[in-house]
């Protein structure tokens, strides 16, 4: 499955058009749902969770992303505020961009410009897939939609090389599962190659 990642656009360009580098500390909140949108996010060291959380303060994990990986692109484009958090998981250094200064970088570079159309497309493809797959009474048919979702923002369509930045539970929270029927579903598929385990990390 060939896969578009988030966008890495080249420091040098970054900093041509103003961009700075800023460090946060681990479980620091770079935004908060709610909050306008000032810049262009890209990750230099480090992971990210995007998240938010219901009116009962369950969370919802959307992503987990991390090196040469960006976030937050789609709310660009929009005059609308983040729909979502974005928290440190680590010691995070990220490159950011004023929103001003990204829109006019790809107004002046139009390669970058079609890139990101091409990320931004793949994203809302594989989102719909995974949407339609929460439908299905199939365990593995569900979580296949979000292990495809989640692997549709990384370079590389190698096998079973994208490790998968979550716990059991919160797959079961982000596929409407219980966590036991979430196990014995990664296990049927182990059994059939469509994933491998290492260290009890999932490999898809």
């Amino acid at each position: 499955m060939k896969t578009v990642s988030c966008m890495n656009i080249e420091p040098e360009l970054l900093y041509s058009y103003g961009a700075e580098k800023k460090l946060y500390r681990h479980n620091e909140i770079i935004y908060r749902e709610g909050d306008h949108v000032a810049y262009y996010y890209q990750i230099v060291k480090g992971k990210v969770k995007l998240n938010s959380y219901n009116e009962e303060g369950k969370e919802f994990i959307h992503n987990i992303i991390g090196e040469n990986q960006s976030f937050g692109d789609a709310m660009l484009f929009v005059e609308k505020t983040y729909v979502m958090n974005a928290v440190c998981l680590t010691e995070v250094e990220i490159m950011r961009l004023p929103k001003n200064n990204f829109l006019n970088l790809l107004q002046k570079n139009p390669e970058i410009s079609v890139e990101m159309n091409a990320c931004l497309s793949q994203r809302l493809y594989f989102k719909a897939i995974m949407l339609q797959n929460m439908s299905s009474q199939n365990p593995v048919i569900r979580l296949e939609g979000l292990l495809n979702y989640l692997k549709s923002y990384h370079h590389g369509d190698c096998e079973h090389c994208f490790p998968v930045e979550l716990t059991r539970q919160q797959i079961a929270n982000l596929i409407g599962l219980r966590v036991e029927t979430v196990i014995r579903t990664i296990k049927k598929m182990e059994k059939e190659g469509r994933l491998t385990i290492k260290d009890r990390k999932i490999l898809y």
